[in-house]
């Protein structure tokens, strides 16, 4: 049972370190901030950030619900995880810690910065619950540090314990945490938003590096265990 609490904990943990990651946290503030400009109350502005949350939690879960149900359906591939699952999470785990500590350039880049002619009018027509819109679109458009920790960790953590729902939530909840306290800053303290989002860009890479350092360290350990018999 502790090994699950831990994974409950990880799954938390790593949704909130990609929500405050670069891209997605500035993707999570252009989109509150500019729905938020269009309602004129604190409480819709709330409302807009809670929709906007309960849209990325709703992406993110179908994505790992889809992908984990998948792969743990069809009887051979499910046994086949079960007897191998710590064998494949050392080398994955490796392999999301040196990305997030940047040793090996990103082959890809990250979107999601910006919203399209076409998007701005389907939001402005929808209001409010264009916010919901937002949150289901842009948690899809995954930069570098998401797919890392979403693909890299948090898929594989879902297949190791077979966790289809608690787990993604988990980490869709983890995903939301700060753009909730953005809605809260932007309904009541506007003028702070700027010194709240420069504190968490200051204090995110060594969040990333503590994160990373762990990832290594445990994949090391399964590696050395399930994979080389050393310990």
């Amino acid at each position: 049972m502790e090994p699950f609490f831990f994974a409950i904990g990880t799954a938390l943990w790593l949704g909130i370190l990609t929500s405050i990651s670069p891209c997605p946290l500035a993707t999570n503030i252009a989109a509150v901030s500019y729905v938020g400009k269009r309602v004129g109350s604190p409480p819709m502005v709330l409302l807009s950030g809670l929709l906007y949350t309960l849209g990325r939690t709703l992406s993110y879960f179908a994505v790992a619900f889809i992908a984990v149900q998948s792969l743990i359906s069809v009887p051979s591939v499910s046994m086949f995880l079960q007897s191998r699952m710590n064998q494949f999470l050392g080398p994955l785990l490796l392999i999301a810690g040196v990305l997030l500590l940047d040793v090996i350039p990103w082959p890809w880049t990250g979107g999601g910065g910006g919203f399209s002619s076409g998007l701005q009018a389907r939001v402005d027509k929808l209001g409010v619950l264009g916010a919901g819109l937002l949150g289901l679109l842009f948690a899809l458009t995954f930069c570098p540090v998401s797919a890392a920790l979403f693909f890299g960790s948090l898929v594989p953590l879902s297949l190791k314990y077979e966790s289809t729902v608690l787990l993604p939530s988990l980490y869709g909840i983890g995903t939301a945490l700060p753009v909730v306290v953005f809605s809260v800053v932007i309904a009541f303290a506007a003028n702070r938003v700027s010194k709240a989002f420069n504190a968490l860009t200051k204090i995110e890479p060594w969040m990333r590096r503590i994160t990373a350092v762990l990832f290594i360290l445990v994949g090391g350990y399964l590696c050395l265990v399930y994979i080389f018999g050393v310990l």
